[in-house]
């Protein structure tokens, strides 16, 4: 079958497909698809699997439903077969010396805000429920499907 992940830096796109691939498979997606490639982003995916061009493809499931609402996505042609686990994903990122700027804490106060926010109206802009707290080892993942993949550079 040949596959298609998104766009080749995407998180959702590809590295998080790729790490889960190599854990179910020990090896890489160019290992076990006749063909693998990149459409760009997710919507593009969707429309080259119900294409019949790929037998395969990822896209993030905020695409899908949008795309499934939207009246885009025949069932007959095209199906989940597999969901990822959660990962972290869009997550925020603050600069170490905010506190010389902004007062000591600051970083402490804008997170819990972040964790704290439950107004629907502002997390619908996020397309979130709510956020978790995340650090660094969560990322861990990502970061050397990034480095296996070339992406990053040691």
């Amino acid at each position: 079958m040949k596959f298609t992940f998104g766009s080749k830096d995407s998180t959702s796109g590809r590295l998080m497909p790729e790490y889960f691939i190599r854990e179910a498979f020990d090896k890489p997606s160019s290992d076990i698809f006749q063909g693998v490639g990149y459409c760009g982003d997710h919507s593009n995916t969707l429309d080259l699997v119900q294409s019949g061009k790929y037998q395969v493809g990822v896209l993030n499931y905020k695409v899908w439903e949008d795309e499934k609402k939207a009246g885009k996505v025949d069932e007959n042609k095209v199906q989940v077969i597999w969901k990822a686990p959660g990962y972290p994903n869009y997550n925020w990122t603050i600069r170490g010396d905010v506190g010389e700027t902004w007062g000591q804490g600051f970083s402490d106060k804008l997170q819990q805000a972040i964790l704290d926010m439950r107004a629907s109206k502002l997390l619908a802009a996020f397309s979130r429920k709510g956020f978790i707290k995340a650090d660094n080892s969560m990322c861990q993942p990502i970061v050397e499907t990034a480095y296996e993949l070339g992406i990053l550079q040691q």
